[in-house]
């Protein structure tokens, strides 16, 4: 069978659809969402299915997103239209294992069965075995740069029917819709799209055999790649020699002024860091994702937002099971608990609130064990919320077990029931 009719196989596409269906998402620029698709299908199947096969088919400009970054800038996210991103997620599934046999081992991001923290496991491999110089390389709007031309001759390598690479290809090229004006692609890959992923592996891949005939350790999450030497000099050198083929042999821009020479403790490689005790490096989250984990929790116990309590933890909860679960081979156990006390106090301070007056005050703290005299002195107070919240009479009312029995997660019980040790 032509791989276009693989593609195009009826129980190929029911799969691309539930998956589509089940990833929900925003409309495209035609306005259909996911529960309308369906629909639509049942009335254009042949018609888009004939369109592809006589390569008359024109997929939607994608609907141009912005969402801010860490830095303050914003990323360009393309939303496709729901019919082509089941298109695309058709295309995936059939040619996505073709591929997978030719990728390096040491490339995790976007492939079946392999994660983060994978590739951080890698890395501490090489570091311990004493490949503790990294380069840390950045490649500068990836997304938006990538040589179309470039990719599309990569592809037809090993893909030898020329109606998929065509219909790759106009995907490519579908362009933006900004502000109600059509844009061109002539360049990039837009992110968002379920072929994006694809093919930034198969872009990058190249990157990875020119790393792997040098001989070098590396290891590689999307277009977040960092190689590891033994020594500064031979780092400063793979640094010059890899920014020269990137840039003149796959056409990418390497960000020069955040692509450096670095030791693991200065390191932020997919939100962790490194330390060494007993001349062991082990991982901990960054900085950086502790004060990111701060704001979101600072967000969802901001007194002022009108949320019932159960909701709030409801939010919370999710937030503290993603973030441990997504660190739980690092070592952070004194950290999370100083953030996990912050978190407490908090919290009592949006239940203060939520008593307001002193009678409703009273009551409550005397509901929860408080000597009367000591609840109505209390509830009097013109403390300020933070001031009163982390008095000990408060501290009593409301304890850990009270909170936990309100069914708030901490980031310390998180952590102690699914931390792996490495």
């Amino acid at each position: 069978m032509e791989l276009l009719e693989e593609i195009l196989a009826k129980e190929n596409l029911n799969k691309a659809y539930k998956k589509v269906y089940q990833n929900k998402g925003a409309s495209g620029v035609d306005g259909i969402t996911v529960e309308q698709v369906g629909e639509y299908i049942k009335e254009n199947k042949e018609r888009i299915l004939n369109q592809i096969r006589k390569r008359r088919y024109k997929p939607q400009p994608v609907r141009r997103v912005q969402i801010p970054k860490e830095n303050g800038k914003m990323r360009n996210l393309g939303i496709p239209t729901v019919i082509d991103r089941i298109i695309q997620q058709a295309i995936v599934q059939v040619i996505s294992p073709i591929f997978e046999k030719q990728f390096s081992e040491t490339s995790y991001g976007f492939r079946p069965g392999r994660s983060c923290e994978q590739a951080i496991v890698k890395a501490l491999e090489y570091l311990n075995d004493g490949y503790d110089w990294i380069v840390d390389l950045d490649l500068e709007k990836f997304f938006d740069t990538v040589n179309q031309d470039r990719l599309i001759t990569i592809i037809g390598r090993t893909i030898k029917d020329g109606d998929v690479v065509s219909l790759i290809r106009k995907y490519l090229s579908a362009g933006v819709m900004v502000n109600g004006v059509k844009q061109a692609t002539k360049v990039g890959t837009p992110q968002g799209g379920n072929l994006s992923p694809l093919l930034s592996n198969i872009m990058l891949n190249e990157l990875d055999k020119e790393l792997e005939a040098r001989k070098l350790n590396f290891v590689r999450y999307a277009d977040d790649c960092i190689i590891l030497v033994k020594s500064e000099k031979a780092a400063d050198r793979v640094l010059v020699s890899i920014t020269r083929f990137i840039e003149k042999k796959l056409g990418l821009k390497v960000n020069a002024e955040k692509s450096k020479v670095t030791r693991p403790t200065e390191t932020k490689y997919l939100g962790f860091s490194f330390w060494q005790k007993n001349d062991k490096w082990k991982p901990k989250p960054h900085l950086k994702s502790y004060q990111k984990l701060q704001r979101k929790l600072k967000e969802l116990t901001k007194r002022s937002w009108s949320i019932s309590l159960s909701k709030r933890i409801e939010k919370i909860n999710y937030l503290v099971r993603g973030w441990v679960n997504y660190f739980r081979i690092a070592n952070m156990k004194s950290k999370i608990e100083e953030i996990d006390k912050h978190l407490r106090t908090m919290i009592r301070v949006v239940i203060w609130k939520q008593w307001k007056k002193i009678t409703r005050r009273q009551k409550a703290l005397e509901q929860l064990g408080v000597r009367r005299d000591i609840a109505h002195s209390v509830a009097c107070t013109r403390k300020g919320y933070q001031q009163i919240c982390k008095t000990d009479w408060l501290k009593f009312a409301i304890n850990i077990d009270r909170l936990r029995k309100r069914g708030l997660v901490f980031l310390l019980d998180q952590y102690q029931k699914v931390h792996v040790e490495i």
